[in-house]
């Protein structure tokens, strides 16, 4: 009998594997893309109304989701980075184990973009550039990017995937 070495955890798909980091470095150049072409073009604080619904805008968040400590004095961003690292280390080791469930892989895939395209702004700005501004009604949905959408729809299908597959 052969002895299995259950030391390293061997992915079922290691070429899908591969597939999902490729479609996760993807969204993470379009997550780029985007916003250095807000800094490069739209002035700090600039709000361009593009519907009466929508404006393209240049504003800077040094906290998390709805700038939920942003003004904690710096700290945080390091605390996030940590966090973005966590997540994403989490999210390579099950996408390796589990590469062969679509819409779960898909998932991590959009998770690890989002987290790297997060964390490449706060190390190297110490702010995350949001550049989409919502409104209705006089409310405003606190601005958001690329790098933002992909976490909550990789989270949302994420959630829809393990519904799904409960019996």
């Amino acid at each position: 009998m052969t002895e299995i070495n259950r030391s390293a955890p061997r992915s079922p798909a290691p070429g899908r594997f591969v597939l999902w980091l490729a479609a996760a470095f993807v969204l993470l150049v379009v997550d780029r893309i985007t916003k250095v072409a807000v800094i490069d073009t739209l002035a700090y604080g600039a709000f361009v109304p593009v519907t009466p619904f929508f404006n393209l805008c240049h504003v800077r968040n040094t906290g998390a989701a709805f700038s939920f400590l942003g003004d904690a004095g710096g700290w945080q961003i390091f605390a996030f980075a940590g966090i973005a690292l966590l997540v994403t280390a989490a999210c390579l080791f099950f996408l390796w184990r589990h590469a062969k469930r679509t819409l779960f892989a898909f998932s991590m895939s959009l998770v690890i973009s989002g987290a790297l395209g997060n964390l490449w702004d706060r190390l190297v700005y110490g702010y995350v550039t949001d550049f989409l501004d919502f409104h209705a009604f006089g409310y405003h949905w606190p601005a958001f990017n690329v790098a933002d959408i992909c976490i909550c729809v990789g989270a949302a299908l994420l959630v829809f995937d393990e519904f799904r597959r409960e019996r």
